[in-house]
């Protein structure tokens, strides 16, 4: 079957769905031979991971013969060579160019990935909660650093042996307490703004269990509060 909308010399390229199907089978069939398994091996692995895909399913699949390739099957086929479910779509290295969409050019795969995964942006797309999240992220970890920093430069200053050490050390420590300060006040409100879009938060570590302001006690009204 050819593919209608490329150029005359590409008119013989597979359609869409077959091309990603080929990927993927082609990336199962590579990394299983890599980890030296056999298509029972890794039927084995993915009924431990809950999901089983029968030997023959698999065996199908890497020839050609599977005419469906649901997505569970992929994320799981993907556990269970260790690696993730888009580098089994877009195998970077070892497919050199793909299709993103039905009727569209090929393009390099390395690309292709990246708009994938989002970390290339596609002008007008909405990219959700993800870029929230990701600065979310950010903050934690900037803010669980420069605790330890903080904590780091207080030990110091109480077993510094002279003024100035000791001086050098306050200065550090109200550096990092500044900034500690700084990040969990841009997380109490980033993490406001996401409760504004009607979801729900990631969970942050103990060290940062104040970020969050205390929820109202509904239980009493005010005149019945001590």
């Amino acid at each position: 079957m050819t593919q209608r909308g490329f150029d005359d010399e590409e008119d013989d390229f597979p359609e869409w769905v077959d091309r990603i199907k080929a990927n993927v089978a082609g990336e199962v069939r590579r990394r299983r031979k890599e980890m030296g398994w056999s298509a029972q091996d890794l039927a084995d692995r993915c009924e431990q991971l809950g999901h089983p895909i029968p030997r023959n399913v698999i065996a199908n699949m890497e020839s050609g013969r599977r005419a469906n390739l649901p997505l569970v099957d992929v994320m799981v086929l993907a556990a269970a060579l260790e690696t993730y479910p888009a580098c089994l779509i877009f195998p970077v290295g070892y497919v050199e160019e793909t299709q993103e969409l039905p009727f569209q050019h090929l393009v390099p795969t390395w690309e292709a990935l990246r708009r994938f995964t989002g970390e290339q942006e596609v002008p007008g797309y909405d990219a959700g909660l993800v870029p929230d999240f990701e600065l979310h992220a950010s903050l934690v970890r900037t803010a669980l650093a420069a605790l330890e920093e903080e904590e780091q430069a207080r030990f110091a200053a109480k077993t510094a042996t002279g003024r100035a050490q000791q001086e050098e050390a306050e200065r550090r420590r109200t550096k990092y307490a500044d900034q500690a300060i700084s990040a969990k006040y841009n997380l109490r409100y980033l993490r406001r703004d996401i409760r504004d879009e009607g979801a729900t938060p990631p969970d942050l570590p103990p060290a940062l269990g104040d970020v969050d302001p205390p929820e109202p006690d509904t239980e009493t009204t005010p005149e019945e509060r001590p």
